[in-house]
């Protein structure tokens, strides 16, 4: 029997074989249809190993080479994908009024593969439905299937829902079953962080070293992503930016609280402007008002109201938050968009004076409602895509290993 000093031994030098592959499935991940000479360059890699590495992890089935397209005489090379028997990883959005679940391999695109609305004010059903989607993907793909990422549009802490007040749902809500008898893997996030999390990897804010994203739809979510990470606190409770006490403080918010900034920017803020019942649905009224706002001058003035609250909220992020760049997901660019100059206005009279004549690029998110797909997916290759994650499937395919 071998030593434990040995058994030690031999595991570094095993993970220190996967440096060099988690390096090129990164840039794979990163740039989808890659070059194997792009990322040989960019890694400093040798062609001979940029060759050995790849031949490997094509052995594996962790990715495909096809001949890139070529214009000229100069050496045919080829581009990188995952292989098509390659480890998957399910991503599932829970929002205010359905639900998705998609499928997504190394490269993290997610392919949606179920989708339905959830059965009113029952999370126990909804709960279920999803479970059973879930365990129809597992059952279709087997244990290519490495973990399931689950984005919900509710306060996340530890890794699990502790509130859920956008969902109708209440407080805490269990979401273990969706994973129950399965062995793999659960990861669950706030759906607005991990949007985020995608916009700044691969979206509108790629490339940023620090991007705040911020979300409108039942409410105001988001997150500051910082090297491609998102800065969520101690319990991962952190973004919750609708919570800030920015609005009105005779208003009591669903979440216990006085004062919410969310109160005022989304569809319930234009509702009680118009003196309208708050909606049931609020992200749908909202829509709707805004497609009313250039035709009726009522609806108009409630939507730059919104708007105006918006604008003055986020320069209090942009003071305390320094980012780079600003991207607006959800409703929160066509509501910018309705009311361009009282948010301007408002955000520049927010702003810090040093920062008014260089502020930050504010844009729109480029993923749009698939942003927390994309973001999920990316949590859960987070977790498939390390020493570990790699030695378990190549132990599975090559037992000798």
């Amino acid at each position: 029997m071998a030593s434990p000093a040995f058994r030690q031994g031999a595991i570094r030098a095993r993970n220190a074989r996967w440096r060099g592959a988690l390096a090129v499935l990164e840039e794979m991940r990163r740039e989808p249809g890659v070059t194997r000479a792009a990322v040989a360059r960019r890694l400093g890699l040798t062609t001979g190993s940029a060759t050995e590495i790849t031949a490997r992890l094509r052995d594996l089935a962790l990715l495909t080479e096809t001949q890139a397209a070529t214009s000229g005489r100069g050496r045919p090379t080829t581009v990188l994908g995952p292989h098509p028997q390659g480890p998957l990883v399910v991503a599932v959005d829970i929002r205010q009024e359905d639900w998705r679940c998609a499928v997504a391999a190394l490269d993290g695109a997610p392919v949606v593969a179920e989708a339905e609305a959830h059965t009113h004010g029952d999370p126990d059903a909804s709960i279920a439905a999803i479970a059973q989607a879930v365990r129809r993907v597992h059952d279709r793909h087997g244990d290519r299937v490495r973990a399931v990422s689950v984005a919900v549009a509710a306060t996340v802490r530890n890794g699990g829902v502790v509130q859920s007040a956008t969902l109708g749902w209440g407080d805490a809500v269990d979401l273990r079953a969706l994973t129950a008898d399965l062995r793999v893997p659960l990861l669950i996030g706030n759906d607005a962080t991990l949007a985020g999390v995608a916009e700044a990897r691969r979206g509108a804010a790629a490339g940023a070293a620090a991007a705040l994203y911020v979300t409108i739809e039942v409410g105001v979510g988001g997150t500051l992503v910082v090297d491609g990470r998102a800065v969520d606190g101690a319990t991962g409770a952190g973004g919750e930016f609708g919570h800030l006490p920015f609005g009105d403080s005779a208003l009591r918010c669903p979440c216990g609280a006085r004062g919410c900034w969310e109160l005022t920017v989304d569809g319930r803020a234009i509702a009680r402007h118009l003196g309208d019942p708050p909606p049931r649905a609020p992200r749908g009224y909202g829509l709707e008002a805004l497609r009313r706002a250039p035709r009726e001058a009522a609806v108009r003035s409630a939507v730059g109201r919104a708007a105006e609250a918006f604008g003055g909220g986020l320069a209090g992020l942009v003071n305390a938050l320094d980012p780079d760049v600003v991207v607006l997901g959800g409703l929160a660019e066509p509501l910018r968009a309705a009311a361009e100059p009282r948010f301007t206005a408002a955000l520049t009279d927010g702003l810090m004076r040093f920062r008014r004549a260089a502020p930050p690029p504010v844009v729109a998110a480029a993923l749009g409602e698939t942003g927390a797909l994309h973001g999920a997916a990316a949590s859960a290759l987070d977790q498939v895509l390390t020493e570990d994650g790699l030695n378990a499937w190549a132990a599975e395919r090559s037992p000798a290993m």
